[in-house]
């Protein structure tokens, strides 16, 4: 299996971190996995806008956007044109590293 980095960005101003994400894990599973806060309240299957990035860089080795995580990105905050979910962002094995930046997170009764 090919893998590739993940190097994550913060608008809110914490210092970078750059992980490996194996072929088939989504930039969610990453993040999780290394203790990178990033909402997901639906679980992860596209049925919300929490988990919402904007791919800097990379962008043309993940998955084509879908009907349904457009219209979620249409509701999220703050969408953009690199506006992608982060569970559906899955590493297909592509040549290019990753860098995604996660907005600001409003996490509920934190």
């Amino acid at each position: 299996m090919k893998a590739i980095n993940i190097t994550f960005t913060f608008q809110d101003g914490q210092p970078d971190q750059t992980h490996v994400a194996a072929e088939g894990e989504s930039v969610l599973d990453v993040a999780l996995n290394n203790n990178i806060q990033l909402q997901h309240n639906c679980g992860g299957v596209c049925g919300c806008s929490t988990c919402h990035v904007y791919i800097e860089q990379g962008e043309n080795d993940l998955p084509e956007i879908s009907d349904a995580e457009e219209d979620f990105i249409d509701r999220a905050e703050n969408p953009r044109i690199n506006s992608r979910l982060a569970c559906q962002c899955v590493v297909q094995g592509g040549t290019s590293d990753l860098v995604v930046r996660i907005p600001p997170q409003h996490f509920l009764g934190h």
